[in-house]
């Protein structure tokens, strides 16, 4: 299989997984505060991988590395999954996934303000609207807009999103000489590390209660969402257009909605699957053979 090839592949890997970390923040947030939680998370991960890459005589990076890669952590983990985590507090499920799925905007508007900016073809920009519309058809009859703290959750997930998005554009235009799986590694300890001293700052420690159930969808955060999901999502990064990687945030709401149905037998409503059609076609607008600007 090719890089390209296999960068789709990890691509894939981000929407299936990241579609079902929405449901397993919110069971976890139960019983454990949202910044150590998320701190938990991302410093258990990026600790095993450290050892796994170690045990298999890969070099780590160099500490003239360090603080770029720390940098990556706070912007993409700190804040680009912090920020979320803590909407959950306060924001629906729903809401959060239509609010999350703006982050295909920011990033290419971020990517808009570099001289050397990949360029964004009509049909491109077309797919990124067509997938929106398709996110706020799916959950949008869903959202309750009351609730205390809505106002600050709202802002926090497009601060998750600005953080995501100057975070991937860092990653992508850095000049690396890591590999990717070891970066992600110490992006995860060292995004992780900066949530956790958030946490203890906020005093959180008096609240952490983990049961059976919360400590199990941690767990599953821990393996299945970021150290399979992150190492997916940064080996994609590194080789395929911004714009394209950012396409996760519509697929996530899908495969919800997906898992829901066939698990929890929710319903799956008409406008569901025209929703879902929509958003697929926007995937599809976006990936058409017309981008020049993939390697």
């Amino acid at each position: 299989m090719t890089p390209r090839r296999r960068a789709y592949a990890a691509w894939i890997v981000v929407c299936v997984v990241w579609g079902t970390t929405y449901t397993a923040i919110r069971i976890a947030l139960d019983t454990i505060p949202p910044f150590l939680m998320a701190g938990f998370r991302w410093t258990a991960a990026g600790a095993l991988l450290i050892a796994a890459v170690s045990a298999r005589g890969q070099p780590l990076p160099s500490t003239r590395s360090w603080p770029a890669l720390a940098l990556m952590g706070v912007l993409l983990l700190g804040f680009g999954n912090g920020a979320v985590v803590w909407a959950e507090l306060t924001v629906p499920s729903g809401l959060a996934a239509v609010l999350v799925a703006a982050m295909p905007f920011w990033m290419v508007g971020v990517e808009a303000t570099r001289a050397d900016r990949e360029p964004l073809p009509a049909r491109h920009m077309w797919g990124l609207v067509v997938g929106f519309i398709g996110i706020v058809l799916l959950v949008g009859p869903q959202i309750d807009y009351g609730g205390r703290g809505f106002l600050a959750g709202v802002v926090a997930t497009q601060l998750a999103c600005l953080g995501w998005a100057v975070g991937s554009m860092y990653a992508r235009r850095r000049s690396v000489q890591e590999n990717v799986l070891t970066a992600a590694a110490f992006e995860m300890l060292f995004g992780g590390l900066a949530l956790l001293a958030v946490g203890m700052a906020l005093g959180e420690w008096t609240a952490v209660a983990i049961n059976p159930r919360t400590g199990g969808a941690l767990l599953y955060l821990i393996v299945i969402g970021s150290i399979v999901g992150f190492s997916a999502f940064a080996y994609a990064l590194k080789h395929l257009p911004v714009a394209t990687v950012s396409l996760y945030a519509y697929v996530n709401p899908v495969i919800a909605v997906i898992l829901g149905a066939l698990v929890l037998r929710e319903p799956f409503t008409v406008r569901m699957a025209l929703a879902a059609a929509l958003i697929f076609a926007g995937v599809g607008l976006v990936r058409s053979p017309r981008l020049s600007t993939e390697p």
